[in-house]
């Protein structure tokens, strides 16, 4: 159990980077106009994602998932 305590410190940095890049890369169609409806097409922010874009989307999610996984194992384990 006290080798858990000292590895998940260092698998939550991990995932937490890995977290942040996924995200950042992610592409973004909708500005801050089309939050505000400055868009004419109700339509324009949403698009089908298709082959890397939609890999990384579910990596995006699998990644976040372990993370919260992994912080509440901190909060139990402490």
């Amino acid at each position: 159990m006290s080798s858990l305590v000292a590895i998940l410190p260092y698998i939550e940095i991990v995932l937490s980077i890995l977290l942040i890049i996924a995200i950042l890369i992610q592409r973004s169609e909708a500005g801050v106009g089309g939050s505000f409806g400055g868009s004419d097409n109700f339509a324009a922010g949403f698009h089908t994602r298709r082959g890397f874009e939609k890999k990384l989307f579910y990596f995006t999610i699998i990644i976040a998932v372990l993370f919260a996984v992994s912080s509440i194992l901190v909060i139990m384990v402490k």
